[in-house]
C-alpha cells in the first residue's frame, strides 16, 4: 500500500520542477526588473535642504521596487504553474510519474514547491539588487545633504535629525516582511493556478481564470469597506452580504498587503507577520486541498 503522502518524493518533485522551470529561462524576468531598478536609480532625488521631499521620493522609490516584485512574483508563480501540469500532459510525462509509486498529491504539492523555490530564488536575486541600489542611494543622500546643511550653518542636532529621517526611508528589516508578503501572495496565485489547471483544458484558460480570480481578491476589501460605509449610512445591505459569499470563495489579498506601511518606513510587528503568514498558507492548504479533491478524479 503506497503512502498517502511522502515528503522525500514531493521534495524530488520539487528539484525537478525548479530544474525544468530554470531550463525554460524564466529567469529571464529578472534582467527586466534589473532594468527598471537601475532605471530608478537615475531619478534625480537631489532636493537638498528639503528633507520631507527627499523622503517621498526614497517612498517613491521604495513603492516601484515593491511594485516590481509583486508584478514580477505573481506574473512568475502564474505562468510557472499554469505551463507545468499541460506540459506535463503533453509529454507524456505525468503518465510516467504517476505510473511508479506517486500519489497525485505528491505530485501537486512538489509541483507547487517547485514553484515556489524558483520565485523565492528570484525575490532574493531582486531583493539583493534592491537593497544595494537603495542603499547607496541613501548614503549618497545622506553625504549630500549633510554637507548641504553643514553650509547652511544647521546645528549638529538639527543635521543628525535629519540624517536620521532619511536613513529611516532607507533598508531597514521591515522590507524583508514586506519581501515575504510578496512572496505568500505569489503562493497563494500559484496555488490558485494550480486548482485551475487540474479541470483547465488550457494554459490560457488557466492564466484568465486565475488572473480573474486574483482581480476580485484584489477589490473585494475595497467594495466591502464600501458597501460597510453605506450601511452605516442607513442604505441597503444586500450587496454587503454579497460581498461575504464572495469572501468565502475568493482571497482578500488586502489582508495580504504590509508593504504600504513598509515604504512609508513603519516597522512591522511580528504578530502582522504572524498573521499575515497564516492566511496566506490557510488559502494556499484550501486551494491546494481542492486541487488535489478535483485531480485524483481525474480520467488521464
Amino acid at each position: 500500500m503506497r503512502d498517502f503522502l511522502s515528503i522525500p518524493r514531493v521534495m524530488v518533485i520539487a528539484g525537478h520542477t525548479f530544474t525544468q522551470l530554470v531550463r525554460m529561462k524564466v529567469f529571464y524576468f529578472l534582467v527586466v526588473f534589473a532594468l527598471i531598478v537601475l532605471g530608478i536609480q537615475f531619478v534625480d532625488m537631489s532636493m537638498l535642504g528639503a528633507v520631507s521631499a527627499v523622503e517621498q521620493n526614497l517612498r517613491v522609490m521604495k513603492g516601484a521596487g515593491f511594485f516590481a516584485m509583486n508584478t514580477f512574483s505573481v506574473i512568475l508563480a502564474l505562468s510557472a504553474t499554469a505551463l507545468l501540469l499541460p506540459k506535463d500532459i503533453e509529454d507524456r510525462t505525468l503518465y510516467t510519474i504517476l505510473c511508479k509509486p506517486v500519489q497525485r498529491l505528491d505530485y501537486l504539492l512538489g509541483k507547487l514547491m517547485g514553484v515556489m523555490l524558483l520565485v523565492g530564488v528570484g525575490l532574493l536575486v531582486m531583493d539583493g539588487l534592491f537593497c544595494l541600489i537603495l542603499n547607496s542611494r541613501v548614503e549618497s543622500i545622506v553625504s549630500a545633504q549633510s554637507e548641504a546643511l553643514q553650509k547652511m550653518g544647521r546645528s549638529e542636532v538639527y543635521i543628525a535629525e535629519s540624517v536620521e529621517a532619511i536613513r529611516a526611508q532607507g533598508v531597514s528589516w521591515g522590507m524583508q516582511a514586506g519581501v515575504l508578503a510578496v512572496f505568500l501572495k505569489a503562493l497563494v496565485v500559484a496555488s490558485i493556478a494550480l486548482l485551475v489547471s487540474t479541470f483547465s483544458t488550457s494554459t490560457l484558460f488557466t492564466i484568465v481564470i486565475t488572473v480573474v480570480v486574483v482581480v476580485i481578491g484584489l477589490i473585494q476589501g475595497e467594495a466591502r469597506d464600501y458597501f460597510l460605509e453605506q450601511q452605516s449610512l442607513g442604505k441597503s445591505s444586500g450587496m454587503l452580504e454579497m460581498t461575504r459569499w464572495v469572501a468565502l470563495l475568493f482571497p482578500d489579498f488586502k489582508l495580504l498587503g504590509i508593504e504600504d506601511g513598509v515604504i512609508n518606513g513603519r516597522d512591522v510587528p511580528l504578530r502582522l507577520l504572524w498573521q499575515v503568514s497564516l492566511v496566506a498558507v490557510l488559502y494556499s492548504a484550501i486551494y491546494t486541498c481542492l486541487s488535489w479533491f478535483v485531480f485524483r478524479r481525474k480520467e488521464l
